[in-house]
């Protein structure tokens, strides 16, 4: 037998449709298939994530049912970590949500905080703060250590540099973001800066 050009073609071409074929006949059996009402992330909505513990940047697919987190798991398309994670990223979940021993249910975590808290010099306990309140010491004890340390000039050189702040960013920041905080930093006269994902 003697298969010519447009034959070839035809025969390829037949061969692609009806495998297309059998490949959507199979698929419309799949999804004509009942959902189970017990599986774990039926009736959820998907989001995509980055790991909020290193500077990996690791990607994780967030589950939502009704405003609650139903699950979080590594996202497979996510080029740096390819589905997996580690031990901290698995345990994200655990931010919000953990699993009640005593009804195995999964509720809101009681240890997590969602108030600024301080601890007074001298106390022993910690006192729950107002974010504005939390913004305005925050802002008053840098504000006092940059004027009680602040260095102009050094060996009738012009610095203005303080010894005493130091500045460590963080590894989820954009590279936008650390610009301004550089920026910030600079501006108070900072000269210890890092970032965490540098270490």
């Amino acid at each position: 037998m003697q298969l010519t050009r447009r034959g070839f073609f035809k025969a390829t071409a037949l061969a692609f449709a009806g495998s297309m074929a059998f490949e959507l006949s199979t698929q419309s059996e799949a999804l004509a298939a009942p959902v189970d009402a017990n599986w774990k992330l039926v009736n959820t909505e998907e989001y995509t994530n980055i790991c909020c513990y290193c500077s990996g940047g690791c990607g994780s697919i967030v589950s939502v049912r009704d405003g609650e987190v139903i699950n979080v798991e590594g996202d497979p398309d996510h080029p740096i970590n390819e589905g997996c994670l580690c031990p901290k990223g698995a345990a994200m979940f655990q931010l919000r949500n953990v699993v009640d021993d005593e009804t195995g249910e999964i509720i809101h975590n009681p240890e997590r905080k969602t108030t600024p808290m301080v601890r007074r010099p001298g106390a022993s306990d910690w006192e729950e703060i107002s974010w504005e309140e939390a913004i305005e010491g925050i802002a008053r004890r840098v504000k006092d250590t940059r004027d009680e340390t602040f260095v102009e000039t050094e060996n009738g050189i012009t610095v203005n540099y303080t010894p005493a702040i130091g500045s460590l960013g963080g590894s989820q920041q954009n590279s936008e973001e650390e610009y301004l905080i550089l920026k910030m930093m600079r501006s108070l006269g900072v000269v210890a800066i890092d970032n965490q994902a540098r270490v």
